[in-house]
């Protein structure tokens, strides 16, 4: 753990806030949902909460099965990082953290398909460019109206065009796993 050097006193309703430097850092937004942990010695620790993240396992092995069904690269996410791939080096993508451009996909709730004068975006925020991508579906995870991932169907091999196959998959994956999220 890293001490900040920061301190704040809990007010009368047990609230404490946490600095704007700190939730910037972190990506914590209103009305994000916060872990709460304690250990043996007293501390209190806050984690952001990924929904997603809880299926583990089995977000890992839906992209396997999307990733087979395809021939494509598939993969995961929640809101900040990817969560599960297949299909692609898992070394090059998990854990990694989103690209500006894809959590704004994610968060317009849309689909988002390549084709025409709409080119590829970086999926994480690691990558210099978007150009290794030749053909890109993402569809968000919208579980009880709040975006909290995506399903991402990609390929890095000249020639490949999404098309309404891919489109139906990536969507009935993110509703499927929308699904999970509110039973």
């Amino acid at each position: 753990m890293k001490a900040t050097g920061i301190v704040r006193r809990i007010d009368d309703l047990g609230r404490v806030v946490i600095p704007k430097e700190i939730r910037r850092t972190l990506r914590i937004k209103e009305g994000d949902p916060l872990e709460i942990f304690t250990d043996r010695e007293g501390q209190v620790i806050l984690k952001k909460y990924s929904p997603i993240g809880e299926l583990g396992e089995f977000a890992k092995e839906y992209a396997e099965a999307l990733s087979q069904t395809v021939k494509h690269i598939s993969i995961i996410c929640d809101r900040d990082s990817v969560v599960a791939v297949s299909g692609a080096s898992n070394k090059e993508y998990y854990d990694k953290r989103l690209s500006n451009e894809l959590e704004k996909i994610i968060e317009s709730k849309e689909i988002y398909e390549t084709s025409g004068d709409i080119k590829p975006l970086r999926l994480i925020i690691d990558e210099a460019s978007a150009e290794q991508y030749k053909a890109q579906i993402i569809a968000p995870v919208v579980s009880q109206g709040d975006p909290i991932g995506a399903v991402i169907i990609t390929s890095k091999d000249e020639g490949v065009n999404m098309g309404e196959v891919e489109i139906k998959l990536a969507e009935a994956a993110a509703k499927f796993l929308a699904k999970q999220m509110e039973g």
